[in-house]
């Protein structure tokens, strides 16, 4: 039977305090907020406890940030696209930041089993003086346990309305995609990482922030990282590789990087990281 399940989640800023509520329909949660790095930013962690989504199953994360709040949100595991003999499978997270909010949504990875008729979308909106640093991972098929992504299909979409669509339509049995010089050459690992704001910054602060990135990146890897502001609201890294991990991690000290030059902040991993 498929899962339809959803969950809404309200930053809000109390008594210097930034508190979280929330609603959920379905099977999707949130655990109890941590404070890691003081009262002004929740952490917290969506769990999702079927474990994966199959063909028919639809999930919907909904996030708002108000007014100065900070939230960090993460996920204790990957998100697994399972084989739905047909049926798609769909994964939609949307993202609100009012002024002056900070939100930073880290999930771990996607990954893309083969056969699945998989689609994952996240879109946000930012108010004037808010910022949002985001991460979105995907592993197609599972090498190691000689599971190659060779049939099915992952739709991904990335999109701020009006400003910036990333979107990829990959098909497990595209050779020319999947393994020429032109597509991924055969590679099954794919990472973004954004840094949106909602006003317009300096050419200071983005030379300092794109320098902050860059020097984070690792050199001489099999992963292939590379940084760019694609307009003065927006910096984004992408990443390719053959494996997941690497890219991870990479994309772990860019996140660092980033948070330190951008808001003073100190890096403050979730520990379900370390698990």
């Amino acid at each position: 039977m498929p899962w339809h399940a959803s969950l809404q989640l309200d930053y809000h800023r109390s008594d210097d305090r930034t508190r979280v509520s929330h609603r959920h329909e379905g099977p999707l949660r949130v655990l109890r907020s941590l404070y890691p790095e003081g009262s002004e930013v929740c952490h917290n962690v969506i769990v999702h406890p079927p474990g994966g989504i199959v063909g028919g199953d639809r999930l919907d994360v909904m996030v708002t940030a108000r007014p100065g709040a900070h939230g960090l949100l993460s996920t204790p595991g990957a998100t697994r696209f399972y084989d739905g003999d047909g049926e798609p499978g769909e994964q939609h997270v949307r993202l609100k930041l009012e002024q002056g909010a900070r939100l930073e949504w880290l999930p771990l990875e996607t990954i893309a089993y083969p056969g699945c008729q998989a689609m994952n979308t996240v879109s946000f909106t930012l108010e004037p003086g808010s910022q949002l640093l985001a991460w979105d991972v995907v592993a197609l098929g599972l090498p190691a346990a000689g599971r190659p992504f060779d049939r099915g299909r992952f739709v991904q979409r990335i999109e701020w309305p009006g400003r910036w669509l990333e979107q990829a339509r990959l098909q497990g049995d595209d050779q020319r995609l999947m393994e020429s010089r032109v597509g991924l050459g055969g590679r099954r690992a794919l990472a973004t990482l954004w840094f949106a704001c909602g006003s317009a910054l300096d050419t200071a602060a983005q030379d300092a922030l794109i320098e902050a990135v860059r020097d984070s990146l690792p050199a001489y890897t099999e992963t292939e990282l590379a940084a760019t502001w694609c307009h003065p609201q927006l910096l984004v890294v992408r990443g390719i590789g053959p494996v997941v991990e690497p890219l991870m991690q990479a994309l772990q000290k860019v996140w660092a990087a980033l948070r330190q030059q951008a808001w003073g902040r100190q890096e403050a991993p979730p520990r379900i990281w370390q698990v």
